[in-house]
This record gives C-alpha cells, sequence and structure tokens, in this order.
C-alpha cells in the first residue's frame, strides 16, 4: 500500500477517533462533574451532609467502574441500539463509551475536590457562603490545576477505550491497527495507526500539562 493510501487511511482514522473520543469526554463531563460533587459534599464530613444518597450514589459507580470495558459494551448492545439507532460504527459507539467514562470522572472529580484546603472552605463558610458559592466560588477554583489534570486523564482513557471499538465493530484507529492491519497482516498500517494513537496520547497529555502549570497558582 502506498504512502499516500496510508496517509488517508490514518487521516480517517484520526477523524473517526476524535469524533469518538471529545463527544464521550465531553458527555462524560456533563454526567460525572454534578455527581462527583455530591459525592463530595454528600459525604459525612462534607458541607452538605447526604449519608443515604452518597451511599447509593457510590455503591452505583462503583458498580459501573468494576465492569470491563469490553463486556460493558457487550451488555450495551440493545440499549445502545435503541438510544443510538445502531450498535455498530463510530458514533453509536460514544454511548458505551460515555457509560464506562462518566463513573470514572465523578470519581476524578471527588478526588480533585477533596484535596481543596478544609481551612478555605471553613473561611467561605464563616462569611456566609451558600452551598451553591463554596461550590462555584471556592472549590472549583481551588481544585482546578487538579482538575484539568484529571481532565487530560480521562480524556486519554476514553481514547485507550475507543481503541478497543474493532472489537465491538467499531471504528477509529483501534479498528483500523487490528482489522485493517493485524487480521489483514498489513504490518504497516498497524504499526502506523498504533503510533499515530501514541502521537495523539502524548498531545493531549502535553496539553493538560501545560493548562494545569499555567493556572497552578503554587508553581508561580
Amino acid at each position: 500500500m502506498s504512502i499516500e493510501q496510508i496517509g488517508a487511511l490514518l487521516w480517517q482514522g484520526t477523524l473517526e477517533t476524535l469524533l469518538m473520543t471529545l463527544p464521550a469526554t465531553i458527555i462524560s463531563y456533563l454526567i460525572g462533574m454534578p455527581l462527583g460533587v455530591l459525592l463530595v459534599i454528600g459525604q459525612p464530613q462534607g458541607i452538605k451532609p447526604m449519608p443515604r444518597l452518597n451511599t447509593i450514589l457510590g455503591t452505583v459507580i462503583n458498580f459501573l467502574r468494576s465492569i470491563p470495558f469490553i463486556i460493558l459494551v457487550a451488555l450495551l448492545f440493545p440499549i445502545t441500539r435503541v438510544a443510538m439507532g445502531s450498535a455498530i460504527g463510530t458514533v453509536p459507539f460514544i454511548f458505551p463509551l460515555v457509560i464506562s467514562a462518566f463513573p470514572y470522572v465523578a470519581r476524578m472529580i471527588e478526588g480533585s475536590l477533596s484535596e481543596v484546603d478544609t481551612g478555605v472552605i471553613e473561611a467561605a463558610q464563616s462569611m456566609g457562603s451558600t452551598t451553591w458559592q463554596l461550590i462555584a466560588k471556592v472549590m472549583i477554583p481551588e481544585a482546578m490545576p487538579s482538575l484539568l489534570n484529571g481532565a487530560a486523564i480521562v480524556t486519554v482513557t476514553v481514547l485507550g477505550y475507543s481503541a478497543m471499538s474493532s472489537a465491538a465493530a467499531g471504528g477509529g484507529l483501534g479498528a483500523m491497527a487490528i482489522t485493517d492491519g493485524l487480521y489483514r497482516r498489513k504490518m504497516d498500517i498497524m504499526y502506523s495507526a498504533s503510533i499515530t494513537l501514541v502521537i495523539l496520547v502524548q498531545i493531549i497529555t502535553l496539553v493538560g500539562k501545560r493548562a494545569t502549570n499555567r493556572i497552578d497558582h503554587r508553581k508561580r
């Protein structure tokens, strides 16, 4: 296969990978971030203790996180078909990616917000801040470097999951490496797709690290 043909396949595979990864990451954050906030403020020692809700939410999140991704994809096939109109292809694969990623996001958010200095929170409480003000104006801004670093980690994780799409009739660079490369014994395609995935991971990691360092006041 010529370099031009491999380049065209890589471009298409990269676009399909990003089409799965970016929307899935964004939707996962839209679901996972409020859940992560609830996990933090609902702790027994949190700013708004909700022990029962915290226990139920934590159990559901832990349950979803414990299911291996490939098995989760298979379990979600009927639901994916209903929700997305099909269970096969690049766009439908966004659904299982979201279901798999949002519990991970919730725990990442919980971990980041839990690192906020309690002294800062107590100072804001003493000045009469409401729960929403504590979350939006104290906890999230203080945890922003950790949140950005976590966002990069989540994006890379979703990217890794998307590379498994070939096992479930998905698309992207993973399908290109396995289906078009390994199964057809075209090693040039397999290695090209694998290297492109590694480059994408490095780019996401670098962008996340630079964004984190830029807003981390502790490093100024």
